[in-house]
């Protein structure tokens, strides 16, 4: 049997970080779903902070597949270069640029199979779109929300695959998109990979890695 907390002790640690970050939502600076898609797609192994430092300056000039275009992979590596795996990335932005282009008229496609065709864009970064950018009901699972999920008691799976499924299970579907990013924000601030918080933590009631590892 799996190791979840039940359903109505989850929604109660979802509100409870509710008001603990009610300012909770996206962190990752866009004005379109083109420019959160690319700012997604570059924030991964990386921080938003540096993402967000990073694409300030790019997108004044680059703000569309077609501007992309007039790069060279080099070039925007050279712009992108102090993100992690900036070569690969390079790639992959001009490559989707030309997708985009090419089968979808230059927009963003609102539907997650279509957006996992793109290069460098997996479930994650689909979700992550869909739900912020065109308001669809999804959980992205990044190593944030991998991680206390799975450490709290929200989910006990061993991939992100299951996890998202955990987490689709045990959440309401409205709250999908909200729990994201309580989650993200709770794991940023408080629930830290190395060395979680639980001093501060307002949800050691109900978690059970406090309860495994903290409290004996």
């Amino acid at each position: 049997m799996k190791n979840i907390l039940d359903k109505k002790k989850i929604q109660e640690i979802l509100d409870i970080l509710d008001t603990t970050y009610p300012d909770a939502t996206c962190e990752l600076r866009h004005t379109n779903p083109f420019e959160l898609l690319i700012a997604t797609l570059l924030s991964a192994q990386s921080t938003d902070k540096r993402v967000n430092i990073v694409t300030e300056e790019l997108f004044k000039k680059y703000k569309t597949p077609e501007d992309f275009l007039s790069l060279t992979e080099e070039q925007l590596a050279e712009k992108i270069r102090s993100i992690g795996f900036y070569r690969t990335k390079s790639k992959n932005i001009l490559k989707l640029s030309e997708m985009l282009i090419n089968d979808y008229g230059s927009k963003v496609p609102s539907d997650r199979e279509e957006l996992v065709k793109l290069p460098g864009v997996g479930r994650k970064t689909a979700n992550v779109v869909i739900s912020n950018a065109f308001g669809q009901n999804a959980i992205a699972v990044d190593t944030h929300v991998f991680r206390v999920s799975n450490r709290i008691g929200l989910a006990n799976s061993d991939n992100v695959h299951d996890t998202e499924e955990d987490l689709m299970n045990n959440i309401e579907e409205s709250q999908w998109s909200k729990a994201h990013h309580l989650i993200i924000f709770h794991g940023r601030r408080i629930c830290k990979a190395r060395k979680p918080l639980c001093h501060e933590c307002p949800i050691t009631d109900y978690c059970m890695y406090y309860k495994e590892n903290v409290e004996k």
